[in-house]
């Protein structure tokens, strides 16, 4: 996809990714529409990059039903969907349900919803682009963060189911998978696990997403050794999850 007149969507916008996002789409020339739950934020980044704002809540279906409404009712259809915004809970078996549940709307049902009101619209049309920020925790996992871990896991999932089931219908899908982004979610972890291959700035993300979406690759790895990892962890599960589990213990010494 060229982006070049397109009509691009980017939750979580506000900030980190999803501003750098906004940004780079914007210069590439299309008509960009940033969703965030920071209103004052959200407006401050559009005005900067002429584009528009909505204030959106990801953790609720009819809240990101409005903003999929407004924009095609008010800017025209939708080209690309950015499902970007996502959380980080960090904790293991102690984690407590309530805090399971906000992460899996954000992280998970998001994405479900999004698909549910934008999909049937796009595959009508004859197609469409949707991208999902996930996180190489998604296909990896993430020492010291269960919630997070299985909540990109299912990211991932779906966003694949998304491409099986509807790729011969015009839906184009890539999935974001990251390590660690220079963003809110991540200060205070410079030294943490997710940052041993180092920390991009979103701007560095941003070109990533672009040459992906210009070639409709699904997957997106602005880290490139986290494919070598995959490659590790089909070829020898076991052997993977030793190594995972001694990345665990020299990293999260309270388990």
């Amino acid at each position: 996809m060229n982006l070049n007149g397109k009509t691009v969507v980017v939750t979580g916008a506000a900030s980190g990714i999803g501003k750098g996002l906004v940004t780079r789409f914007a210069s590439e020339g299309a008509q960009v529409v940033g969703a965030d739950i920071d209103t004052v934020a959200m407006t401050s980044v559009a005005n900067d990059i002429n584009g528009h704002a909505f204030t959106c809540d990801v953790s609720d279906e009819s809240s990101i039903k409005a903003l999929i409404d407004h924009v095609e009712d008010e800017l025209g259809p939708i080209d690309l969907f950015c499902a970007n915004a996502g959380i980080l809970t960090l904790g293991g078996l102690d984690t407590p349900d309530a805090d399971w549940d906000r992460i899996w709307k954000i992280n998970v049902m998001s994405h479900v919803w999004t698909a549910r009101h934008l999909v049937p619209r796009m595959i009508a049309r004859g197609g469409g682009y949707i991208m999902t920020t996930a996180s190489a925790a998604g296909l990896l996992n993430q020492p010291g963060a269960a919630p997070y871990g299985v909540s990109k896991h299912a990211a991932v999932g779906f966003a694949e189911w998304l491409s099986l089931t509807y790729g011969h219908k015009g839906l184009r899908v890539s999935v974001l998978c990251p390590q660690a982004v220079r963003s809110e979610m991540t200060r205070g972890f410079e030294d943490s696990v997710a940052s041993i291959d180092g920390m991009l700035e979103p701007e560095d993300v941003a070109d990533a997403c672009v040459k992906a979406i210009e070639a409709e690759q699904f997957l997106v790895l602005p880290h490139p050794k986290v494919l070598d990892y995959i490659r590790h962890k089909t070829s020898d599960y076991d052997r993977w999850l030793d190594g995972m589990n001694k990345l665990n213990q020299k990293f999260i010494k309270e388990y």
